[in-house]
């Protein structure tokens, strides 16, 4: 896939997301066919979309996401600085295709993993870690149907990225906590709809963080100081309209909450 290739494929996703729109799938002629190629397409689109990095997110972490949008493992993706919120924060659901919110666990990194030939253990991710974080990711498609588009272009309309929501940082000690056994809860509008835990992620949310830098290191990307890494639903994905009130709920890891606006 040449830069021509890549240029037209990034504008046609930043073109569809800027104006809320939908296309079937990409052309023929600038669509993305591995993940390496996928992945040069996201880059470039976050490169025209002229926002500031505030992290990444990982899709598809339990065989039932994979099954559902027809891949075969984890997909990572860009949070876009002005697509982000603090939890409180009324999110924008303009035309939102998936409509459904996740309850996630997010870490945010002391310092910057670069890439490097050999893999990045869980505790070498761990150990890079400042702080653990509840979070609400919002997702969306720029394709109609995101079930047939395949892992390449998935990954090149950033992994489903739409809008994300940061929880205040874990105040107690969760380094000492079992993160798969942790339960999480969602309400919508004061009704519990939804239970899980972190065992949904990949199995564990740690190892989803050690994926997400193995994943970027094979790739070429720096995770950065500062950043943040979501991991995946800890529960089913909750569906929601315009106007509902969503809290995941994390127990004494604390709780993100947004406001859906039309």
């Amino acid at each position: 896939m040449d830069n021509w290739a890549t240029e037209q494929a990034a504008r046609i996703i930043w073109t569809t997301w800027q104006a809320n729109d939908r296309i079937d799938g990409l052309p023929v002629d600038c669509r993305p066919t591995t993940r390496q190629e996928g992945y040069k397409v996201q880059s470039e689109v976050a490169r025209l979309s002229g926002q500031s990095l505030f992290g990444w997110k990982i899709a598809a972490t339990s065989q039932a996401g994979q099954k559902h949008i027809g891949v075969d493992g984890p997909l990572a993706g860009r949070i876009l600085g002005n697509r982000s919120f603090e939890s409180g924060a009324t999110v924008p659901m303009v035309n939102n295709l998936m409509k459904v919110v996740e309850a996630e666990f997010a870490f945010r990194m002391a310092r910057e993993l670069p890439p490097r030939a050999s893999r990045y253990s869980m505790e070498e991710a761990l150990d890079a870690v400042a702080s653990l974080h509840p979070a609400i990711e919002i997702p969306d498609s720029r394709f109609r149907q995101f079930e047939k588009a395949g892992a390449a272009q998935l990954i090149a309309d950033n992994a489903c990225a739409s809008y994300f929501v940061l929880g205040p940082p874990v105040s107690v000690d969760w380094r000492r906590h079992d993160l798969s056994e942790h339960p999480v809860s969602v309400r919508v509008n004061g009704t519990l709809v939804r239970e899980g835990k972190g065992a949904n992620v990949l199995g564990d949310p740690r190892l989803a963080l050690a994926w997400i830098v193995n994943e970027l290191s094979v790739v070429g990307e720096t995770l950065r100081t500062g950043q943040v890494i979501t991991t995946g639903t800890c529960v089913m994905p909750v569906g929601i309209v315009p106007g509902d009130h969503v809290i995941a709920d994390f127990g004494p890891f604390g709780r993100a909450e947004a406001r859906l606006a039309a």
